[in-house]
């Protein structure tokens, strides 16, 4: 998929300052403009598997959110939406590589490029590395917090799963936020 990265990049900043006036955004914001944050992939292989796929993935996300907010006339608010679903992903943030691979092709092997996990900074589970990393720009209030590491659902592992079914209980935004992120995957499928 051939996005507009710059396009794409103004419009998530714009959603960022149009949604959230919380302090420590721009801090936020000028990190990840030291990141490969607006060019990385969400995925190797499955969702945003492409260059700028996370920014689109984190946008589809937030889009997804405010439907599903919408449809179940949930009174939460937009701005822990934005942030929930526009940051439920930062652990990925300098996590990517751009590498190549052979792979056969018309009954010749070719080199193809491909996207392959270079972990830089390891730090616990997937939610809880999105956590930490935007608390060190911004606070988030404890439903955010919950939402962005419960955003995985069941497929975290370990004894993360003994408490998400009551997170979800507790705070319908983790409930969205995982629902919306299951939907940009499975139901938009870019």
């Amino acid at each position: 998929m051939e996005l507009d990265l710059q396009k794409q990049k103004a419009q998530f900043i714009e959603c960022c300052k149009t949604n959230i006036e919380r302090e420590g955004l721009d801090r936020l914001l000028d990190w990840l403009e030291k990141t490969d944050f607006y060019r990385a992939p969400a995925s190797t292989k499955y969702h945003g598997a492409y260059a700028g796929g996370l920014v689109q993935h984190s946008l589809d996300v937030f889009d997804q959110a405010k439907l599903l907010t919408s449809a179940y006339n949930l009174p939460l608010k937009m701005e822990s939406i934005a942030v929930s679903a526009l940051f439920h992903d930062l652990c990925k943030v300098n996590f990517y590589k751009e590498d190549t691979r052979n792979q056969k092709v018309n009954g010749e092997w070719i080199k193809v490029p491909f996207y392959a996990v270079e972990e830089k900074f390891a730090f616990g589970g997937h939610g809880s590395k999105s956590v930490f990393l935007i608390e060190r720009f911004m606070r988030l209030g404890v439903d955010e917090a919950v939402a962005i590491n419960c955003h995985m659902g069941f497929s975290e592992g370990g004894n993360a799963n003994m408490s998400i079914g009551r997170s979800y209980e507790q705070y319908s935004l983790a409930w969205i936020i995982h629902v919306a992120d299951e939907a940009s995957i499975y139901l938009l499928k870019r």
